[in-house]
């Protein structure tokens, strides 16, 4: 199915000039002289590698099929990340480069969007934010106020992030999963 490049949307996979890939974000350009652009940032399925692509407005892009799944993160391993499909109960393993970024964030019973094209799962997408445990931090210097101090914090998934001073072992932080970075306590 082809649609014209203005309609394109955030999340939507596309097939251009033989590659697939996922659109991470659109831009709507209008240069001094001619027609306006759609400048999208496409992360391809087969390297994993982002290019940004340039459409005319009026250009077609062809959009491929795709299949959202929920699915429930269970545990990982030497073989992969496990996620169980609550309807059928199913397992599914996928690799380390599938799950990419998000597993810093991922902890057991954690709902997860997973992306299907033809059937064969191309990324996973986490909540935008998430609860997780700090099991390490060291103490705030006293009467280190000025400038909005930060010190770093390691979570209960490995990931060290910086948090205010006042964050302490065993408190639990909201994490902003785009950005990587503490939005409050939960």
């Amino acid at each position: 199915m082809a649609i014209v490049a203005t309609n394109l949307k955030k999340g939507q996979c596309v097939d251009y000039q033989g590659d697939k890939g996922l659109v991470l974000s659109l831009e709507h350009r209008t240069p001094g002289k001619g027609n306006a652009l759609i400048a999208a940032t496409v992360r391809s399925f087969s390297t994993g590698k982002t290019k940004t692509i340039r459409f005319s407005s009026s250009e077609k892009v062809e959009i491929v099929q795709t299949d959202r799944q929920k699915l429930e993160y269970s545990y990982a391993d030497p073989s992969g990340y496990h996620f169980m499909d609550l309807n059928t109960y199913e397992t599914i393993t996928l690799e380390e480069n599938l799950v990419a970024d998000s597993k810093d964030y991922l902890i057991e019973g954690m709902g997860v969007e997973v992306l299907f094209v033809a059937d064969a799962p191309i990324s996973v997408s986490v909540p935008a934010t998430v609860e997780l445990k700090v099991i390490e931090s060291s103490e705030g210097i006293k009467g280190d106020t000025a400038n909005n101090p930060t010190k770093p914090a390691k979570l209960e998934t490995g990931k060290t992030i910086q948090v205010p001073l006042f964050v302490k072992e065993g408190d639990v932080l909201k994490i902003n999963t785009e950005e990587g970075a503490y939005v409050g306590r939960a």
